[in-house]
C-alpha cells in the first residue's frame, strides 16, 4: 500500500509537468512494481508505453521518483499485467506519433478546457447549464500539441508567427481580426490553434473557441432545424476568442454570413479577439459578401507562403527529434526537396518512414526513404530547361516562341522574367546558362531578371501564386 501511494505521489507531480494527453496515454496506466538501491521496475500494460517511457520520459522519472525519495542507478520498464489497461490511442496510432481524437482539448460552453473523451458528446449535448441547450458535437477544439514552441519559423511565416505571439500576450487590443491566408499544409491551422493555446495556458478559465467554418455551418444548420439559434449565437458570442479555420466555406452561404457577420460584429465591439484562415484573401473569396470582405481587412491580414528549402528542412529535424530520431542529412535533404508545398504531406511521409523502420528495428537512411516514399510525388528526375519554360508560357497563354524571341511588350517580358527565375530556383542553372536557355546572349539580364522577380515575390501576393501554381505543375 505504501508502494502504491509513493507512485502515485510521483504521477501527482508528473501530471503538473506534461500535458493532460501525454499524462493520460503514457504514465496514467504504469506502476511501480519493485525498487532497491540498484535498480527500480516500473510496470506498463504493452510495448508501446514500454518504448516511448525509455525513449522520452526516463529522466523525468529518474528525477521526479529521487525527489520522492527513491534513488538507484538504474530504471526498467517491463510489461506487467498488474498495469492498468490503457483505453487511449490505438498501437498504430501511438507508433506513427499522430494524434488521436481522445487527445484534444474541447472548450465548452463554460469556457472549461479537458479531454474530448470527456467532455465531447458525439450524441447529446454540451450543455453546463443544464437546459435544453444546443449540441456542439461537431466541435474538434483546440489540439494541445499545436503550440508556439514546436512551430518551425521561416521567411514565409515570421510576420504571421509574430502577429499571433503579439495576440496571445493581449487578446482583443490589436490584429483585429487577424486574417491569415495562404496554400494547404502551410502552417495556418497550427499557428491559430498555437494562438489559443497560449492564451488559455495563461488564463484557462478564457473561452476560447476554436471551429472550422464546415463545421460552424453544420451547427448554424442544426441551430435553424431545432430552432436553437439564440443558443448558437449566446454560444459564439460570449467568446474570449474565436478562432475560425477555412473561412472560404462560408462563401455562397447567405444565412450564415448573415449570422457570421453579426457573430463578429458582437466580438469585435466587445474587443473580444478574432482570428480567421483562408486559402485566399478576402478580396479573392468568391461569393462573400462585400461587408464580410471589409470587416476582414480590418485588422490585418498575413499571406503565408510555402516554406524554404531551409524551412522544410528545419521541420523535418525537429519532427524527428520528437520521435527521438537523428536523421542523416541526405534523408532529411531528400524529404525536404521532395515535398515542398504542403507540410502535412512533409509530416505524413516523415511518419511513414519511421514506422516502417521501427517496426523492422532499421535505421533510416536515403535508400530506404527512396524505396518508401518513390519519385511519384516528387520532383520530376529530368526535369529539363525546356519544360519550365513551355510550362511558364502555358499558363500566361502565349506562345512559347514569344518567350524565346525578341519581343518586349509587358505581357511577354514579365513571363520571360519568370522563366529566368524558375530556371535558377528550380534548376540552380547559372547566369550564362540561364540566358543561353533563352536565347540571350548577355547574361546580366538574367541576372536582372532573376533578382526581379525573387525580390518583387516578397511583397507581391499575386505573383507568389503565379509562381507557386506554375511549380505545382511542374511537379504534379
Amino acid at each position: 500500500m505504501q508502494q502504491d501511494s509513493l507512485w502515485q505521489a510521483v504521477l501527482g507531480e508528473i501530471e503538473l509537468t506534461v500535458s493532460r494527453g501525454n499524462f493520460i496515454t503514457w504514465f496514467k496506466p504504469s506502476l511501480l512494481l519493485e525498487y532497491d538501491d540498484e535498480l527500480i521496475t516500473i510496470g506498463v500494460p504493452n510495448v508501446f508505453i514500454k518504448q516511448q517511457l525509455e525513449r522520452k520520459y526516463a529522466d523525468l522519472l529518474r528525477e521526479t521518483l529521487a525527489k520522492n525519495g527513491i534513488m538507484a542507478p538504474s530504471i526498467i520498464f517491463k510489461i506487467s499485467s498488474a498495469a492498468p489497461k490503457s483505453k487511449r490511442p490505438s498501437d498504430e496510432s501511438v507508433l506513427v506519433g499522430m494524434p488521436t481524437p481522445n487527445q484534444q482539448s474541447v472548450v465548452t460552453a463554460g469556457g472549461q478546457s479537458g479531454s474530448g473523451q470527456n467532455q465531447q458528446q458525439m450524441g447529446g449535448n454540451t450543455n453546463s447549464n443544464g437546459g435544453n441547450s444546443l449540441s456542439h458535437s461537431y466541435r474538434q477544439g483546440i489540439n494541445e500539441r499545436y503550440t508556439f514552441d514546436n512551430f518551425i519559423v521561416g521567411a514565409g511565416n515570421e510576420l504571421a508567427f509574430a502577429a499571433c505571439q503579439s495576440i496571445a500576450q493581449m487578446p482583443g487590443t490589436k490584429y483585429n481580426p487577424l486574417f491569415l491566408y495562404g496554400g494547404v499544409g502551410i502552417g495556418k491551422t497550427h499557428l491559430i490553434q498555437a494562438a489559443g493555446n497560449a492564451v488559455l495556458a495563461q488564463n484557462p478559465k478564457a473561452k476560447v473557441l476554436y471551429i472550422s467554418t464546415e463545421q460552424f455551418v453544420q451547427e448554424f444548420v442544426d441551430a435553424l432545424r431545432f430552432r436553437k439559434t439564440a443558443d448558437f449565437a449566446s454560444y459564439y458570442r460570449t467568446a474570449d476568442m474565436l478562432i475560425v479555420d477555412d473561412v472560404q466555406f462560408i462563401a455562397g452561404k447567405e444565412k450564415m454570413q448573415e449570422e457570421f457577420f453579426h457573430t463578429f460584429n458582437a466580438l469585435h465591439q466587445a474587443n473580444r479577439q478574432i482570428i480567421i484562415s483562408s486559402d485566399k484573401p478576402p478580396k479573392e473569396i468568391p461569393t462573400l459578401e462585400e461587408r464580410l470582405r471589409s470587416r476582414f481587412a480590418w485588422g490585418m491580414s498575413i499571406d503565408m507562403q510555402i516554406p524554404d528549402f531551409e524551412t522544410r528542412c528545419a521541420i523535418v529535424q525537429t519532427k524527428a527529434h520528437t520521435h527521438q530520431v537523428e536523421l542523416a542529412p541526405d534523408v532529411v535533404e531528400y524529404l525536404a526537396t521532395n515535398i515542398q508545398t504542403n507540410i502535412r504531406e512533409l509530416e505524413g511521409a516523415l511518419n511513414q518512414l519511421l514506422a516502417f523502420c521501427e517496426m523492422r528495428n532499421l535505421v533510416p537512411d536515403l535508400s530506404i526513404a527512396s524505396s518508401i516514399l518513390g519519385a511519384s510525388k516528387s520532383r520530376p528526375k529530368h526535369l529539363s530547361a525546356k519544360q519550365i519554360i513551355e510550362r511558364t508560357a502555358r499558363h500566361f497563354q502565349i506562345p512559347m516562341e514569344d518567350i524565346l524571341g525578341d519581343k518586349r511588350d509587358k505581357d511577354i517580358v514579365v513571363p520571360r522574367q519568370i522563366a529566368m527565375y524558375m530556371l535558377r530556383s528550380e534548376l540552380h542553372l547559372s547566369f550564362p546558362k540561364i540566358a543561353k536557355e533563352l536565347g540571350r546572349k548577355d547574361h546580366t539580364t538574367a541576372m536582372h531578371s532573376v533578382n526581379k522577380i525573387e525580390k518583387e515575390s516578397r511583397i507581391d501576393a499575386e505573383l507568389r501564386t503565379i509562381l507557386s501554381e506554375i511549380k505545382e505543375r511542374l511537379y504534379a
